[in-house]
């Protein structure tokens, strides 16, 4: 397929972005302009040598970089900017819904109360749903290379807009911060209503998917790559229905696999995995939900149905009631055959 058909197909395909941190968002463009507005000075004097700073060997590499940048971010007008940023680019990509990834103690632990954080974030949302049609739910993740006992204070700081949170999730540095290092802060998430997600089987092990499924009784895995190293899990996997969202270009960058035509992503379909495609933290690796999509089916030969088959998984895996997962996998069904009839 010539690669414009490709991508102009892909641009066509209405879209769900499951795995996406707000903060990883934050282009360096926009970066500079929120650091000059709060008299920030940047450990890079440019936009192209910040940009050039952009190459991984691995995740904590990533998240030295990631965490420089968020600390600009002081006022509620700044989350705002960042947000309403992400969510034009992506409104542009046909993404219809987003459930969004913040990390409040990235900020908290600066001084910033969580209310700024949560209020710039939500007006925003708001502001795409309205004008956009872009529906959203908000994911609060507690920062694993932390403490227990500082995730229940996020939790606590998190309660009085409770009503503005779908669930929780578990990011940042997985290797030696195992899942069940959260397991008391995950089942009192889970009794104020808060669904449950943890990013789980990236750089650490199978086991951790484990830990992630019996201990924190999430209904999703963030990444999940590891799982095809454990017959077990996968037989857990298909018969839970527990749906995984990976982020080919993020597994490039961060040299989680060395090529994208190593990524699992057709092996994990082909076993009837509930697998799903994301963008992670587009403005670090290279791309929004479309390269991600392109990159990925270039790779990897991706069939029509199988490209199909990824977004109406995003939906089914959203956390939508079940009329509007309904009415979005139909309009992906619809365009997908509108294809076929031109062929």
């Amino acid at each position: 397929m010539i690669s414009s058909d490709l991508y102009r197909i892909i641009q066509g395909i209405p879209k769900a972005e499951l795995h996406l941190h707000i903060e990883g968002s934050f282009e360096p463009e926009l970066m500079f302009e929120i650091a000059k507005r709060n008299n920030i000075t940047l450990a890079y004097d440019s936009i192209e040598s910040l940009k050039k700073a952009y190459k991984f060997n691995n995740l904590q590499e990533f998240l030295d970089i990631y965490y420089m940048g968020a600390h600009v971010l002081l006022h509620e007008q700044d989350f705002f900017d960042l947000t309403w940023a992400y969510l034009t680019k992506v409104h542009s990509q046909n993404v219809v819904h987003v459930e969004v990834f913040f990390d409040p103690q990235t900020h908290t632990d600066r001084g910033i109360p969580f209310d700024v954080v949560i209020t710039g974030i939500r007006n925003a949302l708001e502001k795409a749903k309205l004008e956009l049609n872009i529906s959203y739910k908000l994911i609060m993740s507690y920062l694993r290379h932390l403490s227990e006992e500082e995730a229940f204070k996020t939790l606590e700081s998190s309660l009085p807009f409770k009503h503005w949170i779908a669930g929780v999730g578990l990011d940042s540095s997985e290797m030696g911060n195992p899942p069940s290092k959260f397991a008391n802060v995950f089942g009192a998430s889970a009794k104020h209503g808060y669904k449950l997600v943890a990013h789980a089987g990236e750089e650490g092990p199978s086991d951790y998917i484990w830990e992630a499924l019996d201990l924190l009784k999430v209904v999703r895995i963030d990444h999940g790559n590891r799982c095809l190293d454990d017959e077990a899990l996968l037989a857990r996997l298909l018969e839970t229905n527990i749906p995984l969202t990976l982020c080919p270009l993020s597994n490039l960058e961060l040299k989680v696999i060395q090529k994208m035509e190593d990524h699992p992503v057709t092996k994990m379909l082909d076993k009837g995995i509930k697998a799903t495609i994301h963008s992670d933290d587009p403005a670090y690796f290279g791309g929004y939900m479309n390269e991600n999509y392109y990159e990925t089916a270039k790779a990897l030969n991706l069939s029509n149905d199988q490209l199909m088959q990824l977004a109406i998984n995003a939906f089914e895996a959203s956390w939508l009631d079940t009329e509007e997962k309904e009415t979005h996998v139909d309009r992906v069904k619809v365009y997908f055959d509108s294809l076929n009839l031109l062929v």
